[in-house]
């Protein structure tokens, strides 16, 4: 009887490491696509820092522009 409890015992403790490390590879893969993500969303911020950029300097051109007090626009 307590050769089967240890048996037992064994095979929960295997059966619970398994799932533990079957566990860490979900939690792993979810990391690396969270991290994927987390890439291309700084790379579309990046783009669209660059444009912003622009947009702001042709606002900038434009109210220059505007506010030529010689009556003459371009």
């Amino acid at each position: 009887m307590g050769s089967l409890l240890l048996v037992g015992g064994a095979t929960v403790v295997v059966l619970v490491d398994q799932q533990r490390h079957h566990d860490l590879a979900v939690l792993r893969a979810e990391i690396e696509r969270v991290e994927e993500r987390r890439d291309e969303a700084a790379d579309d911020n990046l783009r669209l820092a660059e444009q912003l950029t622009t947009l702001r300097s042709q606002i900038a051109e434009q109210d220059r522009q505007l506010t030529d007090t010689t009556g003459f626009l371009p």
